[in-house]
């Protein structure tokens, strides 16, 4: 399967003022890659690269906030996407570093860190335990730009729409079966709860429900590992310029989850019928419930949600989304960490 660069899982340095930001998203424009701020140089960062002390950001508000006050240069207005983002114009595009060439170059070498050999044994571990092409996998994250400590997660992407799904059906497994590969206990899913829903007013019991059946994340060998899927370019659904995307504002709504399998991917989405809406930021006049059929997120902890036939509640964004110039339905976006919500009511 041929990948461009500049996708999910990719990074990129900047020409100037030393910044990495990590890609979001499959679609990009023409002239940027939209990309969220990773790192940046800071004098009492506590990670080193080239002589420069770098410091990581974790929080999208603070993101903005680090790029409006000291480089501004980097955050776009979206018409398509009615939407502020962050982004590297391609022409400032110093280098692009994809999780693929990472792997190839991990495998190549006979001395590897001990976090390098970790990502390493972890990919051969669910190589051999599926029967994954070693085509298919990469390592991410802070690791394949050099800026990662001893401490740090290992971040794998698996790459391709069938090649994943059939993946996902054999992690199970290879969580019953190995010894050193695990989920998490409850005291390590509290940690996690307070880094993913800290903030917002959901309830641990809720969090706790949803988080033990995800399958995408674990412990190997006592360090952290999150795995992102990658569908394949045939079924990206055309470019960046074929949606067109408006914000209508924010809505709260109860719902019944028909089709959650691409629930596993970045970006992932949820097929839903609309049951009732419970609450509004704007006039419901002109939208009729029926067309609200969709749950999207391009962030990573929106992925395993829920499953078919669940009653959920979600609150967040709600889009109209026009594909060619022709409506085609709306959607709820979550993007909010605080704010924003999937909740299994049964």
């Amino acid at each position: 399967m041929k990948l461009i660069e500049g996708i999910e899982g990719d990074y990129i340095e900047t020409k100037s003022n030393n910044l990495f930001f990590d890609v979001k998203g499959l679609l990009h424009p023409n002239d940027y890659f939209i990309c969220f701020l990773r790192f940046f140089p800071q004098s009492d960062g506590d990670r080193t690269k080239n002589g420069l002390n770098f410091k990581k950001v974790y929080k999208l508000n603070e993101r903005y906030t680090i790029l409006r006050s000291k480089y501004p240069k980097y955050l776009f207005y979206s018409k398509e996407l009615d939407l502020e983002v962050q982004g590297v114009k391609k022409k400032g595009v110093k280098k692009i570093y994809t999780p693929r060439a990472f792997y190839r170059k991990l495998k190549g070498r006979n001395q590897l860190t001990n976090s390098e050999k970790r990502s390493i044994d972890l990919c051969r571990l669910l190589i051999s335990e599926s029967n994954l092409s070693e085509n298919s996998i990469g390592i991410t994250g802070s690791m394949m730009v050099g800026l990662n400590t001893d401490h740090s997660d290992i971040d794998l992407i698996i790459y391709g729409t069938e090649t994943s799904l059939k993946f996902q059906d054999k992690i199970a497994e290879i969580f019953e079966k190995s010894m050193k590969c695990r989920k998490y206990n409850l005291n390590e899913f509290r940690t996690h709860y307070e880094w993913r829903a800290g903030g917002s007013n959901i309830q641990f019991e809720d969090f706790l429900k949803i988080e033990q059946r995800k399958q995408h994340q674990g412990k190997f060998m006592n360090h952290d590992f999150f795995i992102r899927y990658i569908k394949s370019p045939n079924d990206w659904g055309g470019n960046f310029y074929d949606y067109q995307f408006k914000n209508i504002g924010r809505i709260k709504l109860k719902a019944e989850v028909l089709d959650s399998k691409d629930s596993i991917f970045t970006p992932c989405s949820y097929k839903i019928n609309p049951l009732k809406i419970l609450d509004s930021s704007f006039e419901l006049k002109n939208i009729t419930i029926r067309d609200i059929n969709e749950v999207y997120s391009y962030r990573g902890r929106f992925c395993e949600q829920t499953k078919d036939g669940e009653a959920i509640f979600v609150e967040g964004k709600l889009e109209r989304v026009n594909y060619k110039n022709q409506f085609k339905h709306y959607r709820i976006l979550l993007t909010d960490q605080t704010k924003d919500k999937m909740l299994i009511l049964n």
